[in-house]
């Protein structure tokens, strides 16, 4: 019979307390109402079949202060209130569908309350610490800095930690196999037209994901492109999704009925073992359907645990990623790159306190290149990642340092040096 690992990445950048609409903390409002409540009620059902990651950057923002108590507060007045605009100048049943959904989110969140505690039990895997692109750091201690704050983020949240790690963007390249080892990784997935698995020189299990799987979800022309389901882009002027991708009103029956098909067609095309990854915000976020087809898989497919053994030697390949080309033109073709590199090399011999390292660590997302290059968020990440940097400029120099908010709390005695 052949064999499905499913690998789901939870990832967020820091937004929480960065800015609302159109862009900032809302997007982390939308995720855990649309994605991560629907999503560990899958997970609850079907325990041990996913191989999960939760981002220690996003980890930050879901035990923040005060933090689900505004998602409690969007869910439960500002979405009921856009909805009752919404329906007042155009009543359909749609429309009603989707405040519901915001109410049983409200009460799905307050019933969990804390959910850190809530992904605990799914949780076996770590990120580095603000999901930087690892090949495009500038030094090793920059690498160790992400590493070490991601790992032990998860260990103290999360418990044992078995050696499984996200490369942020699938990014790789064969000098950082030595800087996971030493972290105590022991496998991680990679976008290699050769699925393996293979084992590095350092000894970590490079497994490759099944790119043609995984395109027939999560591509241009793949299943949430289906005119039964739900159109995530065209909105209502409240920003609320009403209509199908085929024109016509949705109607969650028919789109619950085609997710239920096409997960079974996505089992029954499985050839061999095939280890497949995505983005955990596809599954309720961008694809509405997808929790419903996410379990349907769960029913049907032979799920087994990510490989965590290999005898064949990794190939040597250049530096890969999902992104553009299957390489890191994605990250790597913005000024932004630069800037974060050469912040990088200021702070080495700088002594920098802890919150020059958090501005640090807060301009290396990856999200902010990623935003810019597609163009999908106006100036907010150049602006973000902007603040950043002249966060970080004023901290090495001393002046006014007030705290962070609540990212890389673990960083506390980090000693930013080479050996």
């Amino acid at each position: 019979m052949n064999k499905l690992s499913l690998v789901l990445h939870t990832h967020m950048p820091y937004v929480e307390g960065f800015g609302t609409w159109p862009f900032g903390e809302e997007w982390l409002w939308e995720a855990i109402a649309t994605s991560y409540l629907p999503l560990l009620d899958v997970l609850d059902e079907h325990p041990g079949k996913v191989t999960l990651s939760i981002t220690p950057v996003l980890a930050d923002q879901l035990e923040a202060p005060g933090a689900l108590e505004r998602c409690l507060t969007f869910l439960r007045e500002v979405r009921p209130a856009s909805h009752a605009l919404d329906l007042r100048d155009e009543p359909s049943a749609a429309l009603e569908y989707s405040a519901a959904r915001y109410e049983a989110a409200a009460g799905a969140l307050e019933r969990r309350g804390d959910l850190i505690a809530a992904f605990a039990p799914h949780v076996n895997w770590t990120s580095a610490a603000t999901h930087a692109v690892l090949p495009l750091l500038a030094t090793d201690a920059g690498v160790r800095l992400q590493l070490e704050t991601g790992i032990a983020s998860h260990r103290r949240r999360f418990g044992a930690w078995h050696g499984g790690f996200w490369l942020p963007e699938c990014a790789h390249a064969p000098w950082l196999d030595e800087l996971l080892e030493e972290a105590g990784v022991h496998v991680t997935c990679v976008e290699w037209p050769t699925h393996g698995p293979f084992r590095s020189d350092a000894g970590v299990v490079l497994v490759g994901i099944d790119r043609a799987a995984i395109d027939r979800v999560w591509h241009t022309s793949g299943y949430p492109s289906h005119g039964d389901y739900r159109d995530t882009h065209r909105l209502t002027p409240r920003a609320h999704q009403a209509w199908a991708n085929d024109g016509t009103p949705y109607d969650p029956e028919r789109g619950a009925a085609r997710a239920r098909e096409h997960a079974r067609e996505f089992v029954d095309a499985l050839d061999g073992h095939s280890v497949v990854a995505f983005d955990t915000e596809l599954f309720g976020h961008f694809w509405h359907e997808g929790p419903i087809w996410l379990e349907r898989v769960l029913e049907l497919a032979h799920v087994v645990p990510v490989p965590v053994d290999a005898t064949e030697p990794a190939p040597d390949v250049s530096p890969t990623s999902w992104g553009r080309g299957r390489d890191l033109r994605t990250w790597s073709a913005t000024a932004l790159t630069w800037t974060q590199r050469r912040a990088e090399l200021s702070a080495l011999g700088a002594a920098p306190s802890d919150r020059a390292l958090r501005e640090l660590l807060a301009l290396q997302s990856s999200d902010w290149a990623f935003l810019i290059t597609e163009q999908t968020a106006g100036e907010y990440p150049r602006e973000r990642a902007a603040a950043h940097h002249a966060a970080f400029e004023a901290a090495l120099r001393g002046e006014n340092e007030p705290a962070l908010r609540n990212l890389a709390p673990e960083l506390a005695n980090w000693a930013f040096v080479q050996p």
